[in-house]
């Protein structure tokens, strides 16, 4: 059956793996263990503790799709410095019948050079104020939060692909709700969305498609069972426990302000 996702799955090909060069994300076990993933939602998570490889596998799929490594449009071809791992050599992505009118890929540890790189085609382009309203203004002149959130409100639309590298580094909680309600209602339109986060705001999205990248496995899990949700429950109803349990004496709250 076709799907109408514009990605609907990846193998990894493991002939491919000695034409990578340098494969140091084959010491990431749970890539290791890597054999296929299947999407079937507009939204998937690739949610698990830092080195688990989520942000590896992202860029990796990023990449392979046709986005530049440091992020942007797939019409983006700047470089500051080439990190990114050849993973991307070795993965087969599998197509819908439908091809994106648009794409972005995001990550929160690059985002200032997109926004600098957005910064130089508006200078190049003919009515350059004209070019930066289509990605909310001048970015460099707001936050960070609200540089993002502008791109993704501006650009963004429903017949695009988006990757996004743990979008929420960038914003309050507040601003990861309207985060949310943006990926909620885009999705309904026809986007597609591949994201790794450590926020359990972000992981609530219902109908999403959610993977953990585990010690040794990726798999499919629910919001309940995902570490995130489970830690951040219990430090909200337990808060003081919680920081005895790290050696952290609970503040006294004045007796004025009870």
């Amino acid at each position: 059956m076709l799907s109408d996702l514009y990605i609907s799955g990846l193998r990894l090909d493991r002939q491919r793996l000695g034409e990578a060069g340098d494969r140091y994300f084959l010491s990431i076990p749970a890539i290791q263990n890597l054999d296929a993933l299947d999407f079937h939602s507009r939204t998937t998570f690739f949610v698990g503790e830092n080195g688990t490889g989520k942000s590896t596998l992202l860029e990796a799929i990023a990449v392979k799709y046709g986005f530049n490594p440091e992020g942007g449009s797939p019409n983006f071809s700047f470089s500051t410095k080439e990190t990114h791992s050849p993973l991307h050599q070795c993965l087969v992505l599998s197509k819908g019948i439908r091809r994106p009118q648009n794409g972005f890929f995001l990550r929160a540890e690059s985002f200032y050079n997109v926004a600098s790189e957005v910064d130089r085609l508006a200078e190049a382009a003919p009515g350059g104020e004209g070019f930066l309203e289509g990605y909310g203004g001048h970015l460099h002149e707001k936050s960070h939060g609200e540089s993002f959130l502008a791109l993704v409100m501006n650009r963004f639309n429903g017949k695009g692909l988006y990757i996004l590298d743990e979008p929420e580094a960038a914003l309050s909680p507040s601003r990861q709700m309207s985060l949310l309600k943006l990926i909620y209602d885009l999705s309904a339109q026809g986007a597609q969305f591949i994201i790794a986060t450590h926020s359990p705001i972000l992981m609530a999205l219902p109908g999403a498609e959610l993977y953990a990248l585990e010690q040794h496995e990726i798999r499919l899990v629910s919001y309940e069972e995902t570490e995130h949700y489970m830690v951040m429950r219990q430090f909200l109803n337990h808060p003081d426990g919680m920081l005895r349990e790290l050696g952290i004496e609970p503040r006294q709250v004045p007796r004025n302000h009870r």
